[in-house]
């Protein structure tokens, strides 16, 4: 009789270890929004492989993070049609109602066209700009060939329409990084955008920011609130 019992307590017990595990497991499993990420000038999907390690390393799975790849030469309208299209796309593979975007360099003014132009804002839950040029660079006018900056340099008609009315519209909560190191982003208070929390970082070079990984888990944190 002790025996059987015993046997019973300890099924018991098995089976509410067995339930706590399985608690547990689903709340290590909660899932992120997906989270895409916008190249800049010159770039390719190819500048956020330390990105996707520090977010993998935050609980990110491979199906919630995505980087949208084009031509950094053409305008930054064409691109961000792109973009709006690619964002659609990742809602439909993920299930979700919502995209984070993060974005780097020029990627700041796509997404901000996305954004304030094509009805991007319902479908971006943050936006987070990594040394974005969001009011335009006068280092584009090394290569005012290409549409895409004469459109980044500062006073273009681009830059005036973008940065017209709220720069933060929506519910989307937005947030960037920016540095006096910069170098490309000038000036490089650029970056800052009205309504945004604005992050000043002590000193990052421009392409450097793309395997910072204390500013990418910044960012990452960022995309939690």
């Amino acid at each position: 009789m002790r025996r059987s019992l015993g046997t019973f307590l300890a099924a018991v017990l098995a089976a509410v270890a067995c339930l706590l595990s399985a608690g547990q497991t689903g709340a290590n499993a909660a899932t992120h929004v997906p989270v895409v990420f916008v190249h800049g000038y010159t770039g390719s999907a190819s500048n956020w492989t330390t990105a996707e390690a520090v977010f993998a390393a935050g609980g990110y799975s491979t199906n919630e993070m995505f980087a949208y790849q084009y031509n950094w030469a053409q305008s930054n309208k064409t691109s961000a049609a792109g973009l709006a299209t690619y964002v659609q796309q990742v809602l439909a593979q993920t299930g979700a109602s919502q995209v984070d975007i993060v974005n780097h360099s020029m990627g700041g003014l796509v997404s901000d066209w996305y954004i304030k132009e094509l009805g991007g804002q319902p479908y971006v839950r943050h936006l987070a700009s990594i040394a974005g040029a969001n009011h335009g660079t006068t280092y584009a006018g090394a290569c005012l060939t290409n549409p895409s900056c004469q459109e980044m340099y500062p006073g273009s008609s681009f830059i005036q329409t973008v940065t017209s009315g709220d720069e933060t519209p929506g519910n989307t909560k937005y947030a960037t990084w920016y540095s006096a190191c910069d170098g490309v982003i000038i000036p490089y208070t650029s970056t800052e955008l009205n309504g945004a929390t604005n992050n000043n970082v002590a000193c990052q070079t421009h392409i450097g920011y793309l395997t910072d990984t204390v500013t990418l888990t910044a960012v990452r944190t960022f995309l939690s609130t």
